[in-house]
């Protein structure tokens, strides 16, 4: 069930990058519940499907020092039955009923979703209202799910290098911030959680007024905003969710590391800066800056690929993301990967050079041509009701309002090529920044 909060961001920003301007991205309508739950309709009427998602907007960043996973096992356990549907018979039941269901677990919100037919979607709403206000676990339902996390966490992150040196990296950057922290937690702090971590947790965060319900699929707006307050009405909002204040990371510097890894076949390297995010007072540097890392080195017509990979052959492959859609700061990342014969070193100085003549080489008509790929695609978002909930879901968990979102596409098209070559200046001088290489290795490790 996990997923890291990077990846599902991503999707959102891949998503979200592909897609024609016009008024309204998913013509979605949005209304709030007199509990303070916030209910999002998204119709698409091309399948009798629908895709049902709650999103907490609470993650690994609202934990106690210590207590990290605690957040990712509460996940675990919201499967672990209700005082009214007990033990793994909600899974019995949804599987019965043909649903999709499943959850995951980021750094700034927790989701748990379903796919199903229309049909399904009363008794869908039904079990996740329940286990929304009525989650009950016994202690050994806590050891069997901890156990499970644990071993997760030594498949997933402890025996796959890459996971390892990407979680190293935002250590470095990161240092004492709770970005910094791994979402499911260290191994250590995975063994001595207690039930009542998880208890405590659930009862300060999982309440209605911490809550984003989006139905999105063969269902009308009114009708979803009646069976939302059919279901989700009578759950009673917390009065102070004491939610952590997340603030931008302090420290003006600029790290560097090296990773040897006997398990690592190739070299790759790494560099982060921090960059703007949905919760910047100025977002018109979020669009220049996802114009510009499209540009630079999304996909094999990028600029950088071209240089680096087709016409110097130094390196096999490289690429551009951001990550903006986070309560906090954001990141830009540049990543590349050399060729056998070709040193971390020479890499890293041949992508300072690329990315240098890239904003140099910036003009109206390569930034006019970049902007048409990204909204040649939109249509493609309002084929799939999971894409839409997704995106609208994990958007609006980080700060952004549907209205924005609606408006993605146009504030796309309105950027400028000036505007991306100052967005790019301005972030090669932003600190902190991070360059990391991880690589194989030979003799003694760094």
């Amino acid at each position: 069930m996990l997923k890291i909060s990077v990846k599902i961001a991503a999707l959102a920003l891949v998503l979200w990058k592909f897609g024609p301007a016009e008024a309204k991205l998913f013509n979605a309508s949005e209304y709030r519940l007199d509990n303070g739950m916030q209910v999002v309709v998204v119709p698409n009427h091309k399948a009798p499907i629908v895709k049902h998602m709650v999103w907490y907007k609470v993650g690994s960043v609202d934990e106690e020092a210590g207590k990290g996973g605690v957040a990712h096992l509460l996940e675990h356990l919201m499967f672990r039955g209700t005082k009214l549907i007990k033990g793994t018979e909600l899974n019995r039941i949804t599987e019965n009923n043909g649903m999709e269901a499943n959850a995951f677990t980021g750094q700034d919100y927790t989701a748990y979703h379903q796919l199903m037919d229309i049909s399904r979607l009363e008794l869908a709403m039904f079990m996740e209202a329940d286990r929304m206000r009525n989650l009950d676990f016994s202690d050994e339902d806590f050891e069997l799910e901890r156990d499970i996390v644990y071993q997760e966490r030594k498949q997933v992150v402890e025996n796959n290098p890459a996971s390892v040196f990407a979680e190293t990296m935002r250590k470095v950057m990161w240092q004492d911030h709770p970005y910094a922290r791994p979402i499911t937690g260290s191994e250590e702090e995975i063994k001595s959680l207690k039930p009542e971590d998880a208890r405590a947790f659930y009862k300060r965060y999982y309440a209605p007024n911490n809550a984003i319900l989006v139905l999105s699929g063969d269902i009308e707006p009114e009708t979803g905003l009646k069976l939302a307050e059919k279901y989700y009405g009578e759950a009673e909002a917390f009065d102070s969710l004491n939610k952590n204040e997340i603030k931008k990371p302090a420290g003006d510097f600029a790290a560097v590391f090296e990773m040897e890894v006997p398990a690592v076949n190739s070299v790759r390297l790494s560099n982060i800066w921090l960059a703007p995010s949905v919760n910047s007072p100025d977002k018109r540097d979020i669009y220049a800056l996802s114009v510009l890392s499209k540009y630079l080195g999304e996909g094999k017509t990028s600029k950088l690929y071209k240089k680096l990979v087709t016409e110097k052959k130094l390196a096999l492959a490289v690429d551009s993301s951001y990550d903006y859609a986070v309560r906090g700061a954001g990141t830009f990342t540049l990543s590349a990967m050399p060729k056998e014969d070709v040193s971390a070193q020479k890499m890293q100085q041949a992508l300072n050079l690329a990315v240098r003549e890239a904003l140099d080489e910036i003009t109206l008509d390569e930034i006019a041509s970049t902007k048409r790929r990204m909204l040649a695609g939109l249509v493609y978002l309002k084929d799939n009701p999971g894409d839409a909930a997704m995106i609208i879901g994990s958007m609006m968990s980080a700060g952004m309002t549907l209205e924005e979102i609606e408006a993605l596409a146009d504030s796309l098209s309105a950027v400028d090529y000036k505007d991306v070559k100052a967005a790019g200046e301005k972030l090669l001088l932003q600190k902190p920044r991070v360059a990391a290489v991880l690589k194989p290795k030979s003799g003694e490790g760094k």
